[in-house]
């Protein structure tokens, strides 16, 4: 899909939304208990432990009663949803979404006037011809009713629910856990089994990090798959920011973020990529004010190698990246919705907002967020760079987890920086480059800014350097110290054969980082006209050289075609490459001179 906008679509035609929770932050007001929010659904869509969140209007019909106690409001203001309506013509930009989650649940496209779950139809879910071929045996335990002693319900979704448990023997004896339980009748899919066997899979493997909800183990019977997890009693992030009045103070929002940001780092160096991070996604483990956060729901989580691009179009509307809606997308996405986070955390709205679906849509791949407004003009120059820079269209400018932690506004001594994959892909391309590349590079590497420095010097650290250098060992030795069984799905280790030419040499800290900097990045900078002034300056003086437009399109892998393109990179007075040829020069012809958003 190359765009999720149509310049035809009225806005009379869109599906609009009426419930409280589509109104920006600042506007929202503490629902009625007695007006139940419509809940967002997720491919996998169990609400989480300790989650209390009502039955949506969508799910009305489901055969598992609530169990919610008197008197418990449902949690307000939820996050819109990934199952859309669009009763009336014209087609709706947001259209191969719906086809997508349909094929995803194992159900073809209803007509438009009926793309409405099957449940609200009376289907019931499941059953013919094809879920009989399924095979629903996962292999897990047995005997969940001899081990565990379930309670009430804390949590709905479309595919089942999630209760309060106890444990009635083992290390478990008497202690409280939460149990999701996913109806096999609604698998009626290999996509939707695959989806529960992958969740399962990330939930065991990824489970040691302090912000990652504990996993315990899994069951089955003939009915339910039933996944034992740390219970989590403290609530939502989104409703602790509610709770506020809509924002926090800025050392309460770093705190906060600072704990998102790092096991998103330990999940990307696994080769996990969330995909659905948003305030509803983040719990407190217990009630206290500065109680742990845990993050969890990884059922639209998928395992990523170090070069693919995903195409599948999943997520919650207001957190969704760009490259996303244009179907072509890795971890960076992840770190778009923790941008998405911070400007709500900070300034109690969204970024991105409109009354529709395809309106957010169209926001988010068009316009630009609001720094101008109050509060912004009263918040840290700092905290406004770092959200900018995540809320960068260009996915390659924008920071990683671990280089965010060590942002200006970040930044703290305490604070252990993670080993960051994006390394291990430069360093790749760095040892593969051309000599001209490489001395532009190391020329562009003695400008860095002061945040960079920092970062590179961290995770140059992380290398464990002897005598002052590193080679492919040290690489392979700090890939291994944190890799978990979710690197052999992802297949992250094999950067380190593409990496073969470090075998037969050594780098120090100096070339490490000129290896390991991205020019992308770099250009995002508020000071990346200085930065690059600064480098061709070095350049001029160790490695700008007499070349030709033909030497110059060899270099790059570019034909003939090109010639009349990079020939004004070639000064006519001396031959050599200009400022202007040498920052294209160090990253192609396919760079974007600038980040203003096109607006049609």
């Amino acid at each position: 899909m190359g765009h999720c906008c149509s310049k035809g679509v009225a806005a009379d035609n869109e599906t609009a939304f009426t419930d409280n929770r589509f109104k920006p932050p600042h506007q929202l007001a503490p629902p009625s208990p007695a007006v139940p929010s419509v809940n967002s659904f997720t491919d996998s869509d169990t609400k989480t432990p300790g989650r209390q969140t009502p039955v949506s209007s969508f799910s009305a019909n489901s055969p598992f009663p609530s169990h919610l106690p008197a008197g418990v409001a449902p949690s307000p203001a939820r996050t819109p949803g990934r199952k859309f309506r669009w009763p009336l013509p014209p087609t709706s930009p947001a259209k191969p979404i719906i086809e997508a989650l349909m094929r995803r649940r194992g159900k073809k496209a209803k007509p438009r006037d009926s793309l409405i779950p099957e449940e609200q139809q009376g289907g019931g879910g499941g059953g013919g011809e094809g879920e009989r071929t399924l095979d629903k045996n996962f292999g897990y335990g047995k005997n969940f009713g001899a081990k565990f002693e379930l309670g009430k319900e804390v949590g709905r979704g479309h595919f089942g629910h999630t209760c309060w448990a106890k444990g009635k023997k083992g290390e478990l004896k008497e202690q409280s856990v939460a149990v999701k339980i996913i109806s096999k009748a609604k698998m009626t899919s290999a996509i939707a089994i695959e989806d529960v066997q992958r969740e399962v899979k990330m939930l065991k493997t990824l489970s040691g990090h302090k912000n990652f909800v504990k996993f315990y183990d899994a069951f089955e019977d003939v009915n339910n798959v039933y996944i034992v997890m740390e219970l989590c009693e403290g609530g939502e992030l989104l409703d602790r920011i509610l709770d506020r009045g809509g924002r926090y103070p800025e050392d309460d929002a770093q705190a906060i973020i600072l704990q998102i940001l790092d096991v998103v780092a330990y999940c990307h160096i696994q080769g996990v990529v969330h995909r659905d991070l948003k305030p509803e996604n983040f719990l407190f483990v217990s009630k206290e004010e500065n109680a742990e956060m845990k993050v969890i729901d990884f059922g639209l989580s998928d395992f990523i190698r170090p070069d693919q691009r995903l195409n599948d179009i999943v997520g919650s509307a207001y957190y969704v990246a760009p490259e996303v809606l244009h179907r072509s997308y890795s971890v960076e996405a992840d770190l778009w919705s923790i941008g998405v986070i911070s400007y709500i955390l900070l300034c109690g709205s969204r970024p991105f907002w409109a009354r529709t679906e395809s309106g957010i849509f169209r926001s988010v791949l068009r316009a630009n967020p609001n720094f101008d407004d109050s509060p912004w003009p009263s918040i840290s120059p700092e905290a406004n760079d770092f959200v900018k820079r995540l809320l960068n269209k260009d996915h390659r400018k924008r920071m990683t987890a671990a280089q965010a932690l060590t942002h200006p506004w970040l930044r703290n001594e305490k604070i252990a920086i993670p080993l960051d994959i994006l390394i291990y892909k430069l360093v790749k391309s760095y040892v593969r480059a051309s000599p001209l590349k490489r001395a532009a590079l190391k020329s562009l590497s003695k400008a860095l800014p002061e945040d960079q420095i920092i970062y590179l010097r961290a995770q140059f650290s992380l290398l464990e350097p002897k005598d002052g250098f590193i080679s492919l060992e040290n690489f392979s030795v700090a890939l291994k110290k944190v890799a978990t069984d979710a690197m052999k799905e992802s297949r992250v280790s094999d950067i380190l054969s593409l990496m073969e030419p470090l075998s037969y040499k050594k780098m120090d800290f100096e070339e490490f980082c000129a290896a390991a900097i991205s020019v992308y990045q770099l250009e995002a900078h508020q000071e990346w006209k200085k930065i690059a002034t600064t480098a061709f300056e070095h350049f001029q003086e160790t490695g700008n050289r007499i070349i030709s437009v033909e030497e110059l399109a060899q270099e790059m892998s570019l034909g003939p075609s090109a010639y009349s393109l990079i020939g004004d990179w070639i000064t006519t007075s001396d031959g050599k490459l200009s400022l202007v040829g040498y920052t294209k020069f160090l990253h192609g012809v396919t760079v974007r001179s600038s980040n203003n958003t096109r607006h049609r």
